[in-house]
């Protein structure tokens, strides 16, 4: 054995350091301990120094620490220099820069950060029993969520479209919001001296919901509050003003409905094959007509509109029900039909203040499947003649999926990653001018690489926009499935105006945006919040009017856009991109990927008996992450919370060399791979893998 004082030379990523034993192996059990020890074999250049593969820019801080035992980042993003600390095993620095993290973030929020509601008790049924497995794995992921920050499941053993804890889909109404589980629904309401409370949570249902529907300003005997969930043809209604609620009825409309809400006393449910099925408070019946394919939708006022793919628009009157239901008529009319018979993909309808007795002007904004979007206007003067074209926009090359007519901006959205392009409008009496017209204001996109329905079939949240007609407008943008943040940004001009993070660090599922009378009293103004469903069944409230007030009063520091280079490199190193066949990223396309398990060695991998936890190195490239097909990554390896390696007892005693640690990889990663209740039936035991 050398003498400890030897100088040791390394090569790392192309870069000569020269330091003594001592220095490298005062930490026990680190990669240089290993290394020089012989437990893991060793690779050396032409000129006898040991090769490692690593970035030598952020290998200067961590050798620095070694020599003086003082953490100087030198300038460099302290999350990767984590990164490079955790894979060369100095603990110390991992816990010093967790430490900082810790102390910058506040599990109180922000000044943003409104309300937190837990989760509330979820009822279970019969159907789950062969789920029991998954669902205790759910509730023990959701009580070690901040030491789980970052960690997937494998892919084939993903639990979350059936996850009892996962907030699938929120709908908020005046001061009430409805939150969607997977079998049950609860409902909320804000009180002025009480805050936000729970009033109802529904029964069981064997169907996963997939959509959802609320009204808190019912007319008739029934209840004034009603909540409505729908799942595949069967439609579920209550009154959820108590807590214990009241079943209205259960109704199977024979066909799968994608769209269900309220307008009025009415429910309205709207099929893609081409059925409109309403519900009547008084009648207590459901009227359901077949027309033409349905691609689109809008509500003002009592009328409700809806885009064929025909190419036309038609409206519904919801003031003459229940007049004509015993005709089993609904009145469905054609109001316009496109220049080129394309579908419409998108509607938008602006109802112009009264400013005469002949009622409110009419201007419709629709986008089409060839990515046109086109404003009709129809006054009081012109109900005989019909809606006419004002005007046609040809920017998209791609079908336009949301579009949306305010007082002062014209906003639409192409399913080309999102790309948005807005038009300021100017108005004169109230109406839309042709002097000079929308013109156009800014483009840019709003990216969001969403889960599909692959891995569950209910509906994802929309990116928007949300807001008011005569207000500001904004967007909420989650850039990838499995995040904790979300990015708010201006629908006008794209500018950032918050970025969103979860207090608690569950990943984020679903969102909503609704303006809510946060106070009966007078002179209180209503306020606008951002509500965000998590991983672990909490829902967190989030105050965007003191967002907007501070950046009408300062635009100036409200300079960023939608995430930077760095933000958005490190969230695309939570998705794999292999799989995308198409040149916008969708639902069916990808793959969970693997992310830096930031905290893991605040787990004990002995606890988990039901999925595999992948550790990875998260300091990718772009290329890696665009490009990469089946290419291995450096892995770090897996921790407990002394720092050492947490290793299963099949291997425990093994060397580190029988575990293909090498000193240019690096610590491979080490996936435990845990027992399964089938394999311990049949006496198999598993062992631990790597890569």
């Amino acid at each position: 054995m050398e003498p400890d004082n030897d100088i040791i030379n390394l090569n790392v990523g192309g870069r000569r350091f020269s330091t003594s034993r001592q220095t490298l192996t005062w930490v026990p059990d680190s990669f240089f301990s290993c290394l020089l020890s012989g437990r893991i074999a060793s690779h050396k250049d032409s000129t006898g120094a040991y090769f490692i593969d690593r970035d030598p820019d952020v290998f200067v801080p961590i050798l620095n620490f070694l020599r003086t035992k003082e953490l100087n980042l030198g300038g460099l993003d302290p999350t990767i220099v984590k990164n490079e600390a955790q894979y060369y095993g100095i603990m110390q620095i991992v816990r010093r820069l967790h430490l900082c993290d810790d102390l910058l973030s506040s599990p109180c929020g922000d000044l943003l950060f409104h309300a937190y509601l837990n989760v509330p008790e979820i009822p279970t049924g019969l159907a789950d029993a062969n789920l029991s497995r998954r669902n205790s794995l759910t509730q023990l992921t959701s009580h070690n969520l901040n030491g789980m920050r970052g960690a997937i499941s494998e892919p084939n053993l993903r639990f979350d479209a059936w996850n009892p804890y996962k907030v699938f889909n929120i709908f908020c109404h005046h001061h009430w919001i409805a939150v969607a589980y997977a079998h049950c629904v609860c409902c909320y309401r804000l009180r002025d001296t009480h805050g936000w409370e729970h009033v109802f949570t529904s029964p069981y249902l064997d169907s996963p919901i997939e959509k959802i529907a609320l009204n808190t300003k019912m007319p008739g005997t029934l209840g004034d509050k009603m909540v409505a969930v729908a799942s595949g043809s069967k439609i579920w209604l209550w009154n959820c003003s108590q807590s214990n609620g009241k079943k209205i009825g259960v109704f199977d409309l024979t066909a799968s409905f994608e769209h269900l809400f309220f307008i009025g006393s009415q429910l309205v449910a709207l099929s893609s094959c081409g059925k409109i099925g309403v519900w009547h408070s008084v009648t207590q019946q459901w009227q359901i007509q077949d027309i033409v394919s349905i691609s689109s939708y809008d509500a003002a006022g009592s009328f409700l509109l809806l885009g064929g793919s025909n190419g036309s628009i038609y409206y519904v009157d919801m003031e003459k029900f229940p007049l004509r239901m015993k005709d089993n008529d609904l009145l469905v009319t054609e109001l316009f039909r496109d220049p080129c018979s394309d579908a419409i993909t998108a509607l938008s309808v602006y109802l112009t203040p009264r400013t005469c007795l002949g009622g409110n002007w009419i201007e419709i904004a629709y986008g089409t499947s060839a990515g046109s979007v086109r404003v009709i206007v129809h006054h009081p003067e012109t109900v005989s003649s019909g809606p006419k074209l004002f005007q046609t926009f040809k920017v998209h090359r791609s079908s336009v999926k949301k579009v949306a007519l305010t007082e002062k901006h014209l906003v639409s959205v192409c399913s080309e990653y999102n790309h948005v392009r807005t038009w300021s409008v100017t108005r004169f009496r109230g109406m839309i001018s042709t002097q000079p017209g929308p013109t156009p204001l800014s483009s840019f996109n709003v990216v969001s690489i969403d889960q599909g329905s692959r891995t569950s079939p209910l509906i994802s949240s929309s990116i928007g926009p949300y807001g008011e007609r005569d207000d500001q407008q904004v967007f909420v943008q989650k850039v990838v499935p499995e995040t904790e943040q979300v990015f708010v940004r201006l629908a006008a001009n794209g500018k950032r105006l918050c970025t969103v993070k979860s207090v608690d660090g569950s990943c984020i599922t679903s969102f909503f945006v609704h303006e809510c009378d946060s106070s009966t009293r007078m002179g209180s103004r209503p306020r606008r919040f951002l509500f965000t469903g998590h991983m672990n069944g909490s829902v967190q409230i989030f105050d965007l009017t003191t967002a907007i007030e501070g950046a009408s009063k300062n635009p100036e520091s409200y300079t960023l856009a939608g995430p930077d280079e760095h933000e958005l490199l490190k969230l695309l190193e939570q998705c794999d991109l292999r799989a995308a066949r198409s040149t916008t990223p969708s639902a069916a396309s990808l793959s969970p990927g693997s992310s830096m398990m930031s905290a893991i060695s605040h787990i004990q991998p002995s606890a988990y008996s039901d999925f595999s936890l992948t550790a990875s190195h998260g300091g990718q490239s772009l290329e890696n992450v665009l490009t990469s097909d089946n290419q291995s990554v450096n892995r770090g390896p897996l921790r407990n919370s002394s720092g050492r390696r947490a290793a299963s007892p099949a291997n425990r005693h093994s060397s580190a060399s029988e575990r293909g640690f090498t000193s240019s990889g690096g610590y491979e990663s080490v996936r435990e791979s845990m027992r399964q209740p089938a394999l311990q039936e049949k006496g198999h035991q598993s062992s631990n893998s790597t890569h």
